[in-house]
């Protein structure tokens, strides 16, 4: 009976997709533990280990759709063994054939190999889908490359910027996750064949190369040594989800705040029939943003799991290793989920230019106060310039005038400003730096850092 929100069919689509959920399912599992099995029959075969028969026979039952899965897991239940129950049918099938399943291998070297083959499978679509934001954030900076909003530090309004260059910010961020998980894959995508504690005492002199044969044909690295009770590999990959997580999270957070009544500055896609409330019928609710936001909370937990399973006993051990089996999968179901929602979310999101345009104007001119400060500090200095500025803004703020009053009011700069250097002074298109350029700039080195590694 489905009892978590990966499985049950009402939640399930928040928490991850079809495609990860077909990646990290018991089918696919066993599967790639099997293809392990292959790889190894064959690559024994061929250096003469084992007889050439017994390798093809193997290779034509080592198939998950000709296993009894009720029958393996209560076999497990029964012997608290994760893999011999599997192997035993497949030996089965193989009659005096499957005497040669499993030849010097340990159950580490399968399960460990295995979930790499569904790391490197779920890595495929991590690539894709990062690629998939990563293009829809440089649609959204182009397209409002000259937008004009407010920045906002510490939650309350600061100075004058682009929806573009915000956008922009995220796109250079997520280009360099996008950089750290293709840098991992040497590290990442590799198997192991080392036997019961990592000396490949059982595999023969001819140890090395079998291991680099058995590898070769899943498509992994080889290691240069047993790393059975090394597990940094998976946790650097699920910390680079996690940090992907991250940005998503903020994205999610930014753009759930931007959609405030009172900021009303950007709407997620909304369609007919769309629900906000049981009780309330006019609620359009950022559900989109929000459960983003959320999402990057327990696999920021599933991550640090992770790096608990990175201290081990000996030369290896469960305690750690399989906490794994929970963790892992679970940072590429919630990863998989945030990057689809994610890119769903900055598809269809509709920007209001002329919501931004009226927060602009919500300060009455104290939004550029430091341009106001700097063009003074040329007749009176910086620290004095800070100074009257402060004085006129507090004052202003207190009494509930516009900038343009208070500056007027303040003895200091009394005939220093006339009204249309204020009026200049205090207009933002004029106060935007950098950002149509930086805009540019990190477009043109995404494209090329994507040219580059794809």
């Amino acid at each position: 009976m489905p009892s978590s929100v990966f499985d049950i069919q009402s939640l399930q689509h928040l928490w991850s997709t079809d495609e990860m959920r077909e990646i990290f399912s018991e089918e696919n599992r066993v599967q790639k533990w099997l293809d392990f099995e292959v790889a190894l029959a064959r690559s024994q075969a061929e250096l003469g280990i084992i007889p050439a028969a017994a390798a093809e026979e193997i290779a034509r039952h080592a198939h998950v759709s000709g296993l009894d899965l009720p029958a393996m897991s209560a076999e497990i239940r029964r012997i608290k063994h994760s893999l011999v129950p599997a192997l035993k049918q497949v030996q089965a099938r193989c009659k005096e054939h499957g005497e040669w399943l499993h030849y010097g291998a340990t159950t580490q070297d399968v399960l460990d190999t295995g979930m790499a083959l569904q790391v490197k499978q779920a890595h495929a679509v991590i690539l894709r889908d990062v690629l998939a934001v990563i293009g829809e954030l440089k649609r959204l900076a182009v397209e409002h490359r000259d937008t004009i909003m407010v920045a906002r530090t510490h939650g309350v309004q600061a100075l004058p910027i682009t929806f573009g260059h915000k956008c922009a910010i995220w796109l250079d961020e997520m280009t360099r996750h996008f950089e750290r998980l293709k840098a991992c894959e040497p590290r990442v995508m590799v198997g192991m064949l080392a036997g019961a504690v990592g000396s490949q005492a059982s595999l023969g002199e001819q140890a090395p190369e079998l291991e680099r044969r058995v590898l070769d044909q899943l498509g992994l690295g080889a290691p240069a040594i047993s790393w059975a009770p090394a597990r940094d590999r998976f946790a650097e990959y699920a910390c680079l989800l996690a940090m992907i997580g991250a940005t998503l999270s903020k994205v999610g957070n930014e753009l759930f705040n931007m959609q405030r009544n009172e900021f009303a500055e950007v709407e997620e896609a909304f369609s007919d029939g769309k629900l906000g409330s049981s009780t309330m019928p006019h609620k359009r609710n950022p559900t989109s943003a929000e459960n983003l936001a959320g999402l990057a909370r327990p696999l920021r937990y599933n991550a640090a799991l992770m790096i608990e399973g990175m201290v081990s006993e000996g030369e290896r051990d469960g305690i750690a290793w399989k906490v794994e089996w929970k963790a892992l999968p679970e940072c590429f179901l919630i990863a998989g989920a945030m990057l689809l929602q994610g890119k769903n979310l900055l598809a269809g999101l509709r920007v209001d230019a002329d919501g931004m345009a009226r927060n602009l104007d919500m300060m009455r001119g104290y939004l550029l106060s430091e341009r106001v400060m700097l063009a003074l500090s040329e007749r009176v200095g910086k620290a004095t310039a800070h100074e009257w500025i402060y004085e006129a803004s507090m004052h202003g703020i207190t009494h509930k005038l516009d900038f343009a009053q208070a500056l007027r009011q303040h003895a200091g700069l009394a005939g220093l400003l006339g009204d249309e250097e204020i009026a200049r002074l205090t207009d933002p298109a004029g106060y935007l730096g950098q950002c149509a350029a930086s805009v540019d700039r990190v477009v043109e080195q995404s494209d090329r850092a994507i040219g580059r590694l794809s």
